[in-house]
């Protein structure tokens, strides 16, 4: 069977599983049919061997099992691997959240900024139009109203004129459609910072600062239930757990009476317990969120008014003020006025994966009422995680105690240990879920922490932990087999890593086995040259024959130009010039007069130096006579 015709064969089972389920009732999505697929498989007591190829019986086999595993009633297993699927679809991390909630915004007023964008203004009315769609843009995107609250869009207006008048249009249309998006965002963030603070300067200077006025109003509303509910909804979650896990503990000690004889299921307990285990884990989540979000809108709120009591001293003291100095503090207070909006629709968001996740906690609910699991507890006490907890720390391991090769053990004062290194099992303890019948016991971090090849395991019991730490290995090889058998336990627990090896079926990767071994990688790095052979870009090169045409017409139309230039009152004084000159100066002419003490000058000249071999030497004087 090859890779494709595999492929086919598993995209065929999971559009047959949706199919056949959607006629008995169910709805059920492709990754719900594909998790029942490989929970199917990795269970060993259906009987596939995952080392030959598929036939049609096996085929046919898997479709019945995974029918009637979705088709089930009542099924605490089908609700929690249902809880789980959801969870996974729908939660994200916090900066995700975000990103959507920003998307959201925007693509609603896509259409709106589109209009004002590619707008044409020839009169004035037309102006008028547009000034006043820009201005329905700003208060959606403020988040301080809608277009049909007069009050907000008369303050909004007001608003927007102060930063951006009117007049301004014809500016506004002459940028590109990108510049025109961008100052709208930013006219959005003044516009929203000059109404926080109107808003603000119309009450009293105490309530103004410390009031609720500050916050949006979406917040003030769900802030105080949504905090209160889960709290609510968490506290009655833990209550049921801690009876059943005491109920299912009962009913797993040794010498025990049999389930049967007091009318209850051992197997549908567990499942029921494993509901709520992770119903508990999800809820926890979601407070653990709740509260940050909480922490984060005080904090927010804090800086808030503490920009609005610095911008009322500068706007107090000062007749005129600059708007380079302001604006940026209107932009503040819109930063931080959005991002309380967002933790708002966190909140929402929050609330209802909170209110979400009660239907898949019906099923169990409905076989166990409280008289059924009061029958099996037969006044048992009922211990909280706490009480647990508490119960093992009288008698804390010793370090040296049990140590082995591979195995240290920590202290309790080294528990916070746990918070750096995830605790294996979600805490819980591996040795209560391999000797009694899969039964979820919390361990105790204060009676110490088993580190075993870079992980931390922790124990219910001394006993627990001493006979986890002689046989590690052991065990961690019969939580896997529980795991197999109990598919919600893989993510409860957080076994991803010990199934990595399982693909999912929608990217199966052999034909011939639906489990496949996991591929070792490595990282590793080459260095080549970013240019192997240097290439030539000749940057004045033109394909396009009208573009050379046209370039030919410009060329020879500049042969009958002439180059000129002109000097203006705004060009002649540009240039620095210096010109070096001579002052006169007070001049006197001198003449020579003739003296009789003057005689001539001598002068003798010698002919004949130069010239003939035999020529001699005469003396010619030349000097003047006195008297000339």
């Amino acid at each position: 069977m090859s890779h494709a015709q595999a492929e086919s064969v598993i995209r065929n089972i999971i559009c047959e599983l949706v199919q056949r389920c959607s006629s008995h009732g169910h709805e059920v999505s492709e990754t719900l049919a594909a998790f029942m697929i490989k929970a199917a498989v990795m269970d060993p007591t259906n009987g596939f061997d995952v080392d030959r190829t598929l036939t049609s019986q096996d085929v046919q086999k898997l479709t019945e099992i995974c029918l009637q595993r979705l088709t089930e009633r009542c099924s605490p297993f089908l609700d929690t691997v249902k809880m789980q699927v959801y969870f996974d679809l729908n939660y994200t991390t916090r900066s995700e959240f975000v990103a959507e909630i920003h998307h959201v915004v925007d693509s609603k007023l896509i259409p709106l900024s589109r209009e004002i964008t590619d707008a044409r203004v020839k009169t004035r009315d037309q102006a008028e139009t547009l000034y006043r769609k820009i201005t329905h843009y700003v208060l959606l995107r403020s988040g301080m109203g809608t277009p049909s609250d007069t009050d907000a869009l008369h303050q909004t207006t007001a608003a927007l004129q102060s930063v951006f008048p009117q007049t301004e249009v014809s500016s506004f249309m002459a940028l590109l459609k990108k510049d025109k998006e961008q100052q709208l965002k930013d006219l959005s963030m003044l516009v929203t910072g000059v109404r926080i603070f109107n808003r603000a300067s119309m009450t009293t200077d105490s309530v103004a600062l410390s009031g609720q006025d500050l916050v949006p109003e979406v917040l003030r509303e769900v802030l105080p239930v949504c905090g209160t509910a889960l709290e609510q909804e968490l506290g009655d979650c833990e209550r049921l757990v801690w009876r059943f896990t005491s109920a299912l503990e009962t009913l797993t000690e040794p010498g025990t009476e049999a389930a049967a004889e007091r009318g209850v299921s051992v197997e549908l307990l567990r499942q029921a317990l494993y509901n709520v285990r992770q119903h508990q884990a999800f809820l926890n989540m979601l407070m653990a969120d709740v509260r940050a979000s909480v922490q984060r809108v005080e904090r927010l709120h804090n800086e808030l008014t503490t920009q609005l009591q610095e911008l009322r001293d500068t706007v107090q003291s000062k007749k005129a003020i600059p708007s380079a100095q302001v604006f940026p503090m209107f932009r503040s207070m819109s930063r931080h006025w959005s991002a309380l909006q967002d933790e708002a629709e966190l909140l929402h968001i929050f609330r209802n994966l909170a209110s979400n996740l009660r239907s898949f906690v019906e099923s169990q609910a409905q076989i166990f009422s409280e008289q059924s699991v009061d029958g099996v507890l037969q006044g048992s006490q009922v211990k909280s995680d706490t009480e647990r907890k508490s119960l093992c720390a009288e008698k804390p391991i010793d370090p040296a105690e049990g140590s082995g090769p591979d195995t240290v053990w920590l202290a309790p004062e080294n528990a916070e240990d746990a918070e750096v290194q995830s605790v294996q099992y979600s805490g819980f303890c591996g040795h209560a879920l391999v000797c009694r019948d899969g039964l979820l016991l919390p361990g105790s971090p204060q009676l110490g922490l088993l580190k075993y090849k870079e992980k931390l395991y922790t124990f219910s019991s001394r006993d627990a932990a001493l006979q986890f730490a002689s046989a590690p290995e052991h065990y961690i090889s019969q939580v896997a087999e529980r795991a197999k058998r109990s598919p919600e336990l893989i993510q409860l627990l957080r076994l991803h890593r010990q199934f990595s090896c399982v693909t999912p079926y929608t990217e199966l990767q052999s034909g011939e086995r639906l489990l496949v071994q996991p591929i070792t990688q490595n990282s590793c790095s080459t260095q080549t040259d970013t240019h192997p052979v240097e290439s030539y870009m000749d940057r004045t090169y033109e394909w396009n024959e009208w573009a050379l045409r046209r370039k030919a017409l410009q060329l020879a139309d500049l042969r009958s130009k002439r180059t000129h230039s002109t000097q203006t009152n705004m060009s002649h004084l540009r240039r620095d010039s210096s010109t070096q000159t001579y002052p006169p100066k007070d001049a006197v002419g001198q003449t020579t007069q003739d003296g009789e003490s003057s005689v001539p000058r001598p002068l003798v000249y010698l002919s004949g130096l130069r010239g003939q071999r035999d020529a001699t030497m005469a003396k010619v004087d030349l000097t003047r006579a006195v008297d000339e």
